[in-house]
């Protein structure tokens, strides 16, 4: 399962629009090794004032890998955190993700080409 979803969420989604800090919240709780990552490349990105921010470091364990890919494969889910935080989020393999400061187009871009993601292949991730 992607998300542990409240009772209360549940209602609100049957009833409604749901609401985009009800619904960050629960991906917080629901995928806190995602939500960390992301935090700590947010807090790198603003300190250094540098356009983007990654991790090259894989995910400690399968179920650290699962959060990241649930988290960044859903449209809703990536959506809510890019608003939340303020950035632009990209993702490559298994556990590079990225956070990109909205103006920052060309950094953006060249991080999501065909020749990016080839470059950042190794055997090792093959499997990932």
């Amino acid at each position: 399962m992607s998300l542990t979803v409240s009772n209360d969420l549940l209602d609100q989604a049957r009833t409604g629009e749901v609401d985009d800090a009800a619904f960050v919240t629960c991906v917080r709780d629901s995928l806190p090794y995602a939500w960390s990552l992301i935090s700590d490349l947010v807090k790198q990105r603003e300190h250094t004032g540098a356009e983007f921010a990654d991790n090259t470091v894989p995910p400690p364990d399968e179920a650290a890998r699962g959060q990241l890919l649930r988290a960044l494969a859903s449209d809703a889910m990536r959506g809510a955190l890019e608003r939340h935080f303020g950035v632009r989020l990209a993702f490559q393999n298994c556990h590079r993700v990225a956070v990109f400061d909205p103006a920052a187009a060309g950094a953006h871009a060249e991080f999501i080409t065909a020749r990016s993601q080839i470059l950042n292949q190794t055997p090792e991730l093959v499997d990932c």
